[in-house]
This record gives C-alpha cells, sequence and structure tokens, in this order.
C-alpha cells in the first residue's frame, strides 16, 4: 500500500499542487521560496494536527486571503447559499493498494466494491461554511472600527473561530461528490497513516551549550567541590561515578551497537571520524542532567560530541532522528504498524561538506531498509520524501526519483514535475528519429547528474560552447556590470546565473530548459561557411554518401565574404528552424529577432521568449566567425608587441598579426594552440581602472547584447 499522489490546495504556495510519489524514495528539488516547506507544513498542519500545529490565516494562499477580506469587508457579495463553495484548504492523499496488502486498516476507508478499483482517496479540509462566513462577515461590521477598518487584521485574529477544524474523509476515487465524513463517524486514522519529518532547522551546534538544568547543577557542584570541607565527600563521590561509569558505558556500547554500526558505514576521509561511542558521564558535572553524551575517538582520546565538527554532529544527529523515528514507525510487538508510513526529511546537507552529502544519499536507502524491520519479523513499507537544495545530492540519486517545483505561471502557485516525464518529452513520433532522441535524453541524464546538477536550482543559466568562454565569462560578467550599471537590474553577478559548458549541443537541452522553465542565454558561433562539392581524386567523379547523395564539404569563412552561403552551427539551425541554414537570415535579425519562446512543440521568435540566442555581429567594422576572432578584432592593442606574455599563441602568426600581415580570422584559426591557457592570459595582463577591473579590453558586442538580455 502506498501514497501515489498528494494534492494541496490553497495552502501557502500550494494553490493547486500535485506532486506524484515514488515507492521508496522521492527526491524533491527547487529553489528557494517553491514550496519545499510548505508541503512538509501541510502535512504536519494536516495529518499531526495538534494546538501547535493549528493552521493560521497565514498558511492561506494570498489569492485565498484576497477573497476572504473582500468577502468579510462586504467589497465583493457573498452571494446566495446554494452557489456557494465552502472556501479552505484541503490536503488529498490518493492511494494505491493490490491484492497482497492487509486491508483491515483502510476497510471503513474503502468506498467502491469494483475488483478493479484499487484506490483510497484520504482527505483532510479546512473550509469556512456559508452560515460562518456570514457570521464573520457580521461581527466584522460590528467590530471594524476596532481593526482601523481593515478586515485583514479581523481575520488574522479571529479566522480560527468561524473556520471548522480540519475534518477528514474518504473520498470515492470516481465521484468526489461520494465520501464518507471520518471526523463524524469518529474513524481513527492511527492505524492508516504515521507521518514523521526531520526538519532543517536542527538544534545540533558544536557550541558547548548547558540547559538551564543542567548549568545549575554544574554550578552548584562546582562550588561544593571548592570547598575544602567538603572535599573527601565529593572526592568519594567523583570515585564512585567514575566506578559505574566504566560498568555502564560497556553495557550501553552493547545496547547501542546496531546503531553505531550504521553510523559507521557513513564513514569520512578518516574511519575515526564517525567512529563513536556511547559513554556514561556521570562525573561530568555540565552534563548532571542527563546519565549519557556522546564520545567521539580522536587517536586514542575520547572527546565529548560537541569537541567534532558540526557538519558530523548533524549528520549523527539525523541518523539517531532516523533511528527515532523508525522506532515510532515500527511500534512495539504488540501492535501493528500504520498501512502507510511517510517520512520527510528535509535539507539533510545543512552543515555538511559535499563528499559528506554523496555519502548520505549513496547511504540512506540502505539505512531505512534495514530499519523496516522488526524484531518479530513484521516489516514495514516506507515512503521517504527528501527536499534537498544540494547538486552533489542530486548527482547521486536515481534520476528517475527527483520532483521538480518551479513557480507557475499561475500567480502565487507553484507546479511539481516529475524528471521521469521528460523521457517521453525526448521522445519521437517519426521512427527514424526516435533512436536519436532516445541517445539525447540518456546524455541529458548522465550530463545532469555527473557534470551540472546545479541547473536545477538556478534562476537563469547561460549555455556556452568551450572553455574560453567559460573562464572569461565571470569576468564579462564583471565588466558589463561595472561599464553598463542599471539600477533598475539586479546585477549580473548577483543573480543565481548558471554557467554550463554544452559544446555544440546546446538544442540537446531544449527540452530540459523549458520543461524547468528557466531563463536561458545561448552564446554560440555563427559557423558561417561555403559549401563545395567534393570530387575524387580525379576531379570529376563525385564522393558519394550510402544514401547516393553527393558529400559537401564546408569551407570556413568570414560572415561577411561574398561567397559565403550558410551556417553550420547545429544550435541556430536547431532553433530557428532546419530550413534556416541560410546565412543571411541569422546575419539580418536585429536583437528581438534573437529571443524565442516555444509554441506547439517549436521555437518561435518572440520578444518576450525564455532563451537568447546571441552569435558574432558586425563590431566596429569588423564581424568575426568564432568568439576568438571576435574578441582578437577588437582586442589588438591588449597583445601589445610581447609574444612572450601570450605563451599560448603562435609567434610567427602573433607578429604577422600585430605587424597587420593577416586578419583576425586567419589568427584566430592559425595561432590559437590551447584556448583554456589564452583565456587565462587575458586575464593575466587585464588591467584595471576606475571604471572597470578590465578596463584594457573590451567585450564582444554579441556577448553584451545576449548579457543585457539576461539581466532584465
Amino acid at each position: 500500500m502506498k501514497v501515489v499522489r498528494i494534492e494541496v490546495n490553497n495552502f501557502r504556495l500550494l494553490k493547486k499542487f500535485s506532486l506524484d510519489l515514488e515507492s521508496n524514495l522521492s527526491l524533491v528539488l527547487g529553489k528557494n521560496n517553491s514550496g519545499k516547506t510548505s508541503l512538509l507544513s501541510a502535512l504536519e498542519k494536516f495529518i499531526n494536527s495538534s494546538e501547535k500545529q493549528k493552521i493560521v490565516f497565514d498558511d492561506f494562499n494570498v489569492d485565498l486571503k484576497a477573497a476572504l477580506i473582500k468577502l468579510v469587508s462586504g467589497a465583493d457579495p457573498i452571494g446566495p447559499e446554494n452557489a456557494y463553495t465552502p472556501l479552505g484548504i484541503t490536503l488529498k492523499l490518493y492511494i494505491e493498494y493490490d491484492g497482497i496488502d492487509n486491508l483491515s486498516p483502510v476497510s471503513q476507508l474503502i468506498m467502491s466494491l469494483d475488483p478493479d478499483d484499487n484506490h483510497i482517496v484520504l482527505g483532510f479540509e479546512y473550509l469556512v461554511s456559508y452560515p460562518q462566513l456570514t457570521a464573520m462577515r457580521n461581527d466584522y461590521n460590528d467590530v471594524k472600527e476596532k481593526y482601523d477598518n481593515d478586515s485583514s487584521l479581523f481575520l488574522k485574529e479571529n479566522q480560527h473561530i468561524y473556520f471548522d477544524q480540519v475534518r477528514k474523509k474518504s473520498f470515492s476515487y470516481s465521484d468526489p461528490d461520494v465520501f464518507t465524513d471520518l471526523t463524524k463517524e469518529n474513524i481513527s486514522l492511527a492505524d492508516v497513516i504515521s507521518f514523521r519529518s526531520i526538519g532543517a532547522k536542527r538544534s545540533v551546534t558544536n557550541k558547548d551549550n548547558d540547559k538551564t538544568l543542567s548549568s545549575q547543577t554544574a554550578i552548584i557542584y562546582k562550588k561544593t567541590s571548592e570547598n575544602q570541607e567538603q572535599q573527601e565527600a565529593v572526592e568519594g563521590f567523583k570515585k564512585q561515578l567514575r566506578s559505574t561509569d566504566k560498568e555502564l558505558s560497556e553495557i550501553y556500547q552493547d545496547m547501542f551497537s546496531g546503531l553505531l554500526g550504521k553510523v559507521a558505514k557513513f564513514g569520512g576521509s578518516r574511519l575515526s571520524e564517525t567512529h563513536i561511542k556511547i559513554a556514561s558521564t556521570l562525573q561530568h558535572r555540565e552534563l548532571l542532567d542527563g546519565n549519557t553524551t556522546v564520545m567521539y575517538t580522536h587517536d586514542t582520546h575520547d572527546l565529548p560530541e560537541h569537541f567534532n565538527g558540526l557538519g558530523y554532529m548533524n549528520l549523527i544527529s539525523m541518523i539517531f532522528e532516523i533511528e527515532m523515528l523508525m522506532t515510532s514507525f515500527r511500534r512495539s510487538s504488540k501492535e501493528n504498524p500504520a498501512a502507510i508510513n511517510l517520512l520527510f526529511i528535509e535539507e539533510p546537507e545543512a552543515h555538511t561538506h559535499p563528499q559528506m552529502q554523496y555519502t548520505f544519499i549513496k547511504n540512506i536507502k540502505s539505512l531505512l531498509k534495514e530499519s523496516r524491520m522488526r524484531e518479530d519479523g513484521v516489516e514495514i513499507h516506507l515512503q521517504t520524501i527528501i527536499s534537498t537544495h544540494s547538486s552533489h545530492i542530486v548527482a547521486e540519486c536515481d534520476f528517475d526519483d527527483i520532483k521538480y517545483l518551479r513557480k507557475s505561471p499561475l500567480a502565487n502557485s507553484v507546479d511539481a514535475k516529475n524528471l521521469k516525464a521528460l523521457k517521453s518529452e525526448y521522445s519521437s513520433d517519426d521512427v527514424n528519429d526516435n533512436a536519436q532522441a532516445e541517445l539525447h535524453y540518456k546524455f541529458l541524464k548522465q550530463y545532469l547528474t555527473l557534470n551540472r546538477a546545479e541547473l536545477f536550482f538556478a534562476d537563469k543559466a547561460i549555455l556556452i560552447e568551450g572553455d574560453t568562454e567559460k573562464i572569461l565569462l565571470p569576468a564579462m560578467m564583471r565588466k558589463f556590470d561595472q561599464e553598463t550599471p542599471d539600477a533598475g537590474a539586479i546585477p549580473l553577478l548577483s543573480q543565481n546565473i548558471s554557467i554550463v559548458e554544452v559544446g555544440a549541443h546546446a538544442q540537446i537541452f531544449e527540452k530540459f530548459i523549458h520543461f524547468i522553465g528557466i531563463k536561458a542565454l545561448i552564446l554560440t558561433d555563427i559557423d558561417s561557411g561555403i559549401k563545395e562539392l567534393l570530387f575524387e581524386k580525379d576531379g570529376v567523379t563525385p564522393q558519394l554518401y550510402k544514401k547516393g547523395t553527393q558529400k559537401i564539404e564546408t569551407i570556413k569563412c568570414r560572415p561577411d565574404d561574398p561567397a559565403a552561403d550558410h551556417t553550420a552551427n547545429g544550435s541556430l539551425i536547431f532553433y530557428h528552424g532546419k530550413v534556416r541554414e541560410d546565412l543571411g537570415y541569422f546575419t539580418s535579425l536585429n536583437i528581438e529577432g534573437k529571443a524565442l519562446s516555444k509554441v506547439g512543440g517549436e521555437w518561435k521568435v518572440d520578444v518576450d521568449g525564455c532563451i537568447f540566442l546571441a552569435y558574432q555581429t558586425k563590431d566596429d567594422g569588423y564581424h568575426g566567425r568564432s568568439f576568438e576572432d571576435a574578441f582578437f578584432s577588437l582586442n589588438k592593442a591588449l597583445l601589445g608587441t610581447d609574444s612572450e606574455k601570450f605563451p599560448s599563441l603562435t609567434p610567427k602568426w602573433f607578429n604577422k598579426y600585430i605587424n597587420g600581415e593577416c586578419d583576425a580570422f586567419e589568427f584566430a584559426e592559425k595561432a590559437v594552440g590551447k584556448k583554456p591557457s589564452l583565456a587565462i592570459e587575458i586575464l593575466l595582463n587585464s588591467i584595471p581602472d576606475k571604471k572597470s577591473d578590465f578596463s584594457n579590453w573590451k567585450t564582444p558586442h554579441y556577448i553584451q547584447e545576449g548579457l543585457g538580455w539576461l539581466r532584465k
């Protein structure tokens, strides 16, 4: 039995929210303020509802707040009761079961006798009825002067009086109007669902914090030990405690051996970092409020827990807390576990370095699996939800487990998407293209998990071709911010932008970029060329492909070469349509024609588009073909006359270019050796002034054009 989908309506950012769950682990990703914590809070407040977890006015989605404010103030009419739909927050859990599940805990929730219907819909509602809404409005009218005629203030203080308690219902899967009111029928869910969580705000700290009672007893003990008249009694007391500690520590080691073994599996740079023991410390004045403390081994010394690094303390604390929660899920041998067990772990990466994050996600599945079995052989089914901002955790997870949360085009709302749904996005109706589409999807999965998982958490992305741009782009972004400040825009280097090297394969990422809905700048080359037919050595017989068509070779040339007839750039051709190989189309596009949106499965020119393709344009009288010749044409003065400052450039061609014996196109083709080295040399030879940190060179216009679009 498992939860297959969670639906939340009108809770904070979760206006019309639906999240599919995997059978074991679901990894929930998303940028800040994308609803991950809201999801946890909704589950806590509805499933584990209590006085501490009560719903407050600020839990309402902003649109629901606005509607209630208007209704209560009288700005909008309430209307007749027969047309009223109760307002409020709802949570639904869609549950599936099969033939091997024990249905006795959920027998009262099953709404259909159809053998093919294996669904249960468990609902939680926090609604205001028509009479309650009317009463709220009338009561506000009586006291509105007390609230300065502000109905929002009245609602914040009094909403709980008028809204009904959280009501629990079991709905028919096929007809939502058919349900059983579990609250009215007094049907308990204790044996149906158990929900536990580990929040991101954990109390672990490596400060030697004393709790009130502990600090008080420590002070009393210290004063007693300093009194000479009591010294003999104190020493006898300490001696007895030490003897007891030794005996108890041996017992504790046996009692907690299983748990300590689980901690040890998570390892570290050295075995000792997670090789811990439980020691009795009755003699420690700072821990008189308890009889045990966690010690960790450093060389041959046992040191108290707060001496350890914060990351390891946090990791060990999580393992301890998971073990405690798993004990709660398993229950005692006299009780049956709940039919459904949900565990939510929020941001396990807190205070941990990347390697520890890899270790955590690699081991968490096995840790949870081991903890599901009870001593009497009963095994609980557990579904775990982990929310994270860590690209390192993503890199070690199963791609199909990922759930991506993003702000919805619908205002004040977020959507959840299954990453495994991307596979269908990359499939093709064309049988001939399907193999290529599957190859692209496989490449994307490997690339994202191994190299660029941070794309999941970026607000914007820059897709670049090579190492030169990768090294120089941060400097160009800084230079752009310094030289062209815009008071109405956040500086580029202050924005959440991910720079991704994709080579000549930016088109492979188009479905992913569209899927996660981020703004993307593609910096690419115009790759102008001249098509020439290929012949055999006799100069007469054409060279043919297997299909019988004649082979064609592209000869590189400057875009303004009179013979230039096409672009060989796959990304430009893909995004602007496969028929757009003609060079004239791209050289004639203005800035408005370079932004695109996806409409009906195809990319179309759109001034408000989410993708912008920037490529070389005519700049100071020269039209470059690649980044290198576009850069050199503008920055000949940067090179100077000393080729030793740029050892990556061939001295012969360096001197030819400086002496005017070749143009920037030929120089870029012949002189450049190692491109990463060239980029570093440019930075090493940069000179700052009051306006810019890189004042002695210019950024090519097409890159400035793209950065200006991205900064908005």
